[in-house]
């Protein structure tokens, strides 16, 4: 187990004046099978400034979740074309090769590490809309990619994944993988690095991709007017 301490600053600046603005972020944890949130505290500026969370984790303790057959499905960012079906057919031989016992979490760590080979780490290559095939297709991408990809292959070789949005230590921001159901809790797989999820990872939202657990969303009116946005997230472990 691990207490983590987690801060998150949002600005959001436009280079107009701005009228009927609408902006909704979600970013605080919630507890749940495998954390328990307290200490939350919200400061919003104008006379706002940061938000602090503290969080304890737990891998070893996972709590058991309802079995939700919706994860065994295509969503719309999964959806595979050549590319994709190209890597389950890859990923279909791996799990033919495994022992007949072997686990969800064993099978999709194959899975995983297919998608991680499959990929160069390459900030700015892909958009929030990018969908797993197109990202494949190129061979490069983000955290969400990684994820949306593992997704669309787990689900097609007979597991349960689901999307999860979340912090991660030393990242400096938002980052995304995967979570497979086996015996009744949800077990974390992180394809951008190739590893199973453990007491450093904190969750701040599950779903079946990226549109699911979108952090933040808004709208505003104005003439002519450019919207930049700056988000700095932190993770440490609180020792004593």
């Amino acid at each position: 187990m691990k207490k983590l301490v987690f801060d998150y600053e949002m600005r959001l600046s436009f280079s107009a004046p701005v009228t009927d603005h609408r902006f909704q972020l979600r970013c605080i944890p919630s507890t749940g099978p495998r954390q328990q949130v307290i200490d939350v505290e919200v400061k919003i500026q104008p006379e706002t400034e940061l938000e602090t969370t503290i969080a304890f984790v737990d891998n070893a303790h996972i709590h058991k979740e309802a079995y939700k057959p919706l994860y065994r499905f295509n969503s719309a960012l999964t959806i595979p074309g050549p590319n994709v079906e190209a890597m389950i057919a890859v990923c279909r031989e791996r799990l033919a090769a495994l022992p007949s016992d072997a686990t969800p979490v064993q099978q999709a760590a194959e899975v995983m590490d297919e998608v991680y080979k499959a990929f160069v780490y390459t900030p700015g290559s892909t958009t929030i809309r990018t969908t797993a095939e197109q990202a494949l297709a190129q061979r490069k991408g983000v955290c969400q990619d990684y994820a949306h990809v593992m997704l669309s292959v787990c689900r097609h070789v007979g597991l349960t994944a689901r999307y999860i949005a979340g912090l991660l230590g030393g990242e400096g921001a938002t980052h995304a993988w995967v979570e497979v159901y086996q015996d009744g809790r949800w077990v974390g797989l992180d394809p951008t690095h190739n590893r199973l999820v453990d007491d450093s990872y904190i969750t701040i939202a599950h779903g079946r991709d990226y549109r699911d657990c979108m952090l933040d969303i808004g709208i505003f009116s104005g003439y002519n007017v450019q919207q930049s946005q700056w988000v700095n997230a932190s993770v440490h472990e609180q020792v004593a």
